[in-house]
């Protein structure tokens, strides 16, 4: 059974991308294990070592209460969708949040984390910013992004953007995995600019090799990749799009540039990040 890793901060933001959570675990026949950190309060040194301890334990309970309060909210979430059977576990853990996510998918062997890219204040950080790319950098699992007013719709198209390299095709396959889970087709973008150095033979070999699968491939010359991803995600009707990482500090750039807006206001589909 795979392990999905949900972060929240219980803010309605955050539980309407446990919806894409709940629907990622029937698919991949997984469970999830729902995530909250909290930071506790940096003291002036006028407290006395008692007060420490007194305003630790009382911020410590306080995370614990909202955490038992908000997690029946997700279950019942759950039920109306009638995903109720699907196992739900949880963690609440003191620290930073990246820290966090880092130690829960180090020591529950999680194979997918399902995050938002908008949340509440103290989280705004990590849900839309540089902290965002700093987690899917940090971590070596695949990572669903969900911008914010991202319904879940029923995935019928999967777009993958690929480079032709040799290690794209093991992405690809992952997500031809999950496509036939649900039924849908894959549709492969290579944006071909002046630089572009793949070779056509490279193109029919990897088109001869996935004859048989439901993927289409789409070679479109332009110059500016990222307007053509944003025109291909509206004009293929894609409800996920996948990508492939090919850096540590791809991510971190991507989410601190106009493509992660343009992205969350031109398109709000979920974002599926692979590692190499």
């Amino acid at each position: 059974m795979k392990k999905i890793l949900f972060p929240t901060d219980f803010s309605e933001a955050a539980n309407s991308v446990f919806v894409h959570a709940l629907e990622l675990a029937k698919i991949v026949n997984g469970e999830i294990i729902l995530l909250h950190s909290f930071e506790l309060p940096t003291l002036d040194n006028q407290f006395f070592p008692q007060n420490y301890e007194a305003v630790f334990e009382s911020v410590t309970l306080s995370e614990y209460g909202m955490f038992k309060d908000e997690v029946p909210k997700l279950r019942a979430i759950a039920a109306e969708r009638n995903l109720e059977n699907i196992k739900l576990s949880h963690r609440l853990i003191q620290g930073d949040v990246i820290d966090c996510i880092k130690q829960a998918v180090a020591e529950d062997t999680i194979d997918f984390v399902v995050m938002g890219t908008s949340g509440a204040t103290g989280w705004k950080e990590l849900f839309l910013g540089s902290k965002t790319g700093d987690v899917l950098a940090a971590i070596n699992v695949p990572v669903l992004s969900v911008p914010f007013g991202a319904n879940y719709a029923q995935i019928e198209t999967i777009g993958f953007t690929t480079r032709f390299r040799e290690k794209d095709k093991d992405a690809l396959k992952k997500v031809i995995r999950i496509a036939k889970k649900t039924k849908a087709k894959v549709k492969c973008l290579y944006v071909k600019t002046n630089t572009s150095d793949v070779k056509e033979a490279t193109m029919t070999e990897w088109k001869n090799e996935f004859i048989n699968e439901p993927v289409q491939f789409f070679i479109i010359p332009s110059e500016d990749i990222e307007e053509t991803i944003l025109d291909f995600i509206d004009n293929q009707n894609i409800d996920v799009l996948a990508m492939l990482t090919y850096k540590k500090s791809f991510f971190t750039d991507l989410f601190t540039t106009g493509f992660a807006k343009k992205m969350s206001y031109s398109t709000a589909i979920p974002v599926l990040v692979l590692h190499e």
